[in-house]
């Protein structure tokens, strides 16, 4: 039985991630007893394939189910977290393949392997996070498990391969309603990380602008171009999508009051987060509710948008 209250509830959190100097990219093998709720982000790309394990997944404000097999693509800076549910194997631990690898990296690549220009179409559209579907996580499966033995050019090169067979998929969704990229400028780059820092800490507050203005020393309407070019959205836009984050957690994870978690989360009432919630999630909180934790979790439906196989980005 899924343990709801087990999750502890607070603003996501920066994770570094130690890619070794004479790699590309880092692989790393995750076992353990279960995965606790772990809401963070960081500056790398993530592509995870979970093994033996099912529970909840979390990606910016999309919630909803993995399984066995799960394969999932996230952009940096995109706020994310896995919850264990159950086993499938008894005996077993929960796994995960976990994937890092740096916009750099993969940009610079692409410049140089004409071949890999399809993958460009597939990092944009990580931005709001990819979930793959059964075949091409089946197609993919033995290649990334033993991605963790090989040495450092069979790795690369066969990651290559996962990458471009990524971008040829037609069976993949996109999980969370906004997105954030990263850009091509390093000073428009660092100061986007300190705003998003500032956001993640503080987006239950109400959003001025004057602090991050003298966090990044700039105007306001400089803040906000380069905010709206890098996050593809308004400052105001980007806190709401961490608030419903933030509520679709509470409400699963907890039993307060729709009013209480309204006020915890930043609303100003209990009939606006309402109104926002059900214009995200197509329904109303209550709702939401009561159908994640009324199912179980196998019959959750995997949320998200059917990507067109030929996307503009």
């Amino acid at each position: 039985m899924f343990n709801w209250h087990a999750m502890h509830i607070s603003s996501p959190y920066f994770e570094t991630v130690a890619i070794p100097p004479d790699r590309s990219l880092h692989v790393f093998d995750r076992r353990l007893p279960e995965f606790p709720f772990n809401w963070h982000y960081h500056p790398e790309f993530e592509l995870t394939l979970t093994v033996n394990s099912r529970g909840l997944c979390f990606v910016g404000d999309h919630v909803g189910p993995y399984d066995d097999g799960d394969l999932i693509l996230i952009a940096p800076n995109l706020p994310h977290a896995f919850q264990s549910q159950s086993l499938i194997e008894i005996a077993g631990d929960h796994r995960a393949i976990v994937c890092w690898f740096t916009s750099d990296w993969i940009t610079s690549l692409i410049g140089l392997v004409p071949e890999l220009s399809p993958v460009r179409a597939l990092l944009a559209q990580a931005r709001r996070g990819l979930r793959f579907g059964e075949r091409t996580s089946a197609q993919l499966r033995d290649r990334i498990l033993h991605l963790r033995q090989m040495d450092g050019v069979d790795q690369v090169i066969t990651f290559q391969s996962i990458l471009a067979t990524l971008s040829g998929s037609t069976d993949r969704v996109l999980l969370a309603n906004g997105e954030v990229t990263v850009s091509e400028m390093p000073r428009d780059r660092a100061r986007m990380q300190k705003v998003l820092d500032h956001l993640h800490a503080h987006y239950d507050e109400p959003v001025r602008l004057a602090p991050l203005c003298d966090l990044v020393h700039l105007t306001e309407s400089q803040l906000q171009r380069i905010f709206k070019r890098s996050a593809r959205m308004s400052i105001s836009a980007y806190v709401l999508q961490l608030r419903i984050g933030r509520a679709c957690q509470m409400l699963i994870q907890t039993d307060s009051p729709v009013g209480l978690i309204a006020t915890e989360c930043g609303f100003s009432d209990a009939a606006d987060f309402a109104r926002r919630f059900r214009n995200a999630r197509n329904m109303t909180p209550t709702a939401f509710r009561t159908a994640i934790r009324g199912q179980d979790l196998k019959s959750v439906p995997k949320r998200g948008r059917s990507v067109r196989q030929n996307p503009q980005t």
